[in-house]
């Protein structure tokens, strides 16, 4: 067994404190940058640096995870010959959910929003991120052991990615399509890998819309108990 390491969190340079005064300010300044994150499904086909995706990837990639395992695996997909074969096959799926798959309680609990089986953002966005969930690797490329926590893990990360792309200026729009095996198939990763979601990015269209029901967020009051 590999004995614990450690190097003294000063001689990082990563943490900054902040008078009350100003770590007050910069968490209602966070807080309202949160607040103008909006899900959308009319994307610009505008053209984004690819560095600007790979940068809030990278900051994906710098979430906490079980045993720092670091169980994801993101794919980038800009090809629009690529895009156009996930959309198809995606939206086969839907078809299906919508056709009757998906219980009559969960298409009431969506008709607030307005979906679909019609998933255009998918070909029109200038890209799609594919993310994947990894049952075994390790902090080290090549590693093949047991990852913990996978599912809690690669959450965190989806969150920093989100986050990320919203405050590059972007817009993302997170997809689940059920079954998601065909994300394997068609972008060529292992079985080990479990597809996770496809988060759609780029510029929102001229004419995007936020649907009413997502502007309903729950008040500090009722997510939040203080002992």
């Amino acid at each position: 067994m590999t004995a614990a390491a450690f190097v003294p969190l000063a001689s990082l340079g990563h943490y900054t404190e902040h008078p009350p005064a100003e770590m007050l300010a910069r968490s209602r300044a966070f807080l309202e940058a949160a607040r103008r994150r909006h899900t959308v499904r009319q994307f610009s086909s505008e053209p984004v640096a690819r560095e600007v995706i790979e940068n809030c990837i990278a900051a994906a990639g710098l979430a906490p995870s079980g045993a720092n395992h670091q169980p994801w695996h993101f794919v980038l997909v800009a090809d629009p010959r690529i895009k156009a074969r996930l959309r198809a096959a995606a939206e086969a799926e839907e078809a299906a959910f919508y056709a009757g798959k998906a219980s009559p309680e969960w298409l009431e609990a969506l008709a607030p929003l307005g979906t679909d089986a019609v998933k255009s953002y998918m070909t029109a966005a200038p890209y799609l991120i594919a993310v994947f969930a990894q049952r075994r690797g390790g902090p080290e490329p090549g590693d093949d052991r047991k990852n913990y926590y996978v599912n809690e893990s690669v959450g965190i990360a989806v969150g920093f990615l989100l986050l990320a792309l919203h405050d590059a200026g972007l817009a993302a729009l997170t997809h689940t399509p059920n079954p998601m095996g065909f994300l394997n198939e068609e972008l060529g990763r292992p079985a080990n890998e479990k597809p996770y979601m496809i988060v759609v990015a780029g510029k929102p269209a001229a004419n995007a819309e936020v649907p009413l029901h997502a502007l309903k967020k729950k008040a500090l009051k009722d997510i939040l108990t203080v002992l």
